[in-house]
């Protein structure tokens, strides 16, 4: 709902109110001191979307989609996106998207618990070609999940990455020499939504680094939102592109 409200791109063939289709009835949604940091990352993923479409990336694979729009907003011939969610999430966009003309078109929607099922295989079941590039985008979802989960996660993406991709992600973090529990517990205290959904993983940038090389995953590029001109606080969240590395080590 929030990112509704944002100027944005769309390409030649993309519908540039598709946020706002997807969100219909929805009610408003609070994000507080959040506002400049999702201002700062739906510019970055967008770019990130962009690139990869100009440069030929015929295959976009959103891990945590909910009701991200840029299938809808990118839509380009020939370019097929893959949007891996929990199965409720995932049942409720088939119907917004089925209201919407072509709301379908290009577009895989795979149900998935992050916390249980081998995000390789879900890949493989639904048509992504190992063997093309594809993007990546893991935006905003990291936080939520525990670090062997994370691991499991991105090494599963790893493992569907030909030659040529790339990862994008969003990565929480904090000032190194502080602790990362007492960070997490008191950035929950803070949150209306942290009984439902706690975030697990705060880290400092280096412990970060780590979590993706343990996946499989080789850092090319970190910009801490602050550095968007959105006013984001410096140090809390990095939006990241990376590389397939050497394959995944596990936690």
């Amino acid at each position: 709902m929030t990112r509704a409200e944002f100027t944005r791109p769309h390409s030649p063939a993309g519908d540039p109110d598709a946020q706002r289709r997807l969100c219909q009835g929805m009610p408003p949604a609070w994000v507080g001191r959040l506002y400049p940091h999702l201002e700062a990352r739906t510019r970055f993923f967008d770019d990130q979307v962009l690139a990869a479409v100009a440069r030929g990336i015929a295959q976009v694979v959103i891990l945590g989609a909910g009701y991200d729009d840029r299938a809808l907003r990118f839509r380009t011939p020939g370019v097929r996106y893959f949007e891996l969610d929990h199965p409720g999430t995932q049942a409720d966009k088939r119907l917004r998207l089925e209201a919407i003309p072509g709301g379908l078109v290009g577009v895989t929607l795979a149900p998935i618990d992050f916390r249980t099922d081998d995000v390789g295989l879900v890949l493989a079941g639904c048509g992504h070609d190992p063997e093309r590039p594809s993007l990546c985008i893991c935006e905003g979802v990291l936080v939520y999940l525990d670090q062997p989960t994370s691991v499991r996660l991105l090494g599963g993406a790893r493992s569907r990455a030909a030659g040529g991709s790339t990862l994008a992600a969003t990565l929480a973090v904090h000032a190194a020499g502080m602790d990362s529990a007492q960070v997490v517990a008191a950035a929950n205290a803070r949150r209306r939504a942290s009984s439902a959904e706690p975030w697990q993983t705060i880290l400092p940038a280096a412990a970060q680094i780590d979590l993706l090389d343990r996946a499989g995953w080789v850092i090319d590029e970190a910009i801490d939102d602050a550095t968007m001109g959105t006013g984001a606080t410096p140090e809390h969240s990095l939006s990241i592109t990376a590389r397939p590395g050497p394959a995944a080590r596990g936690v």
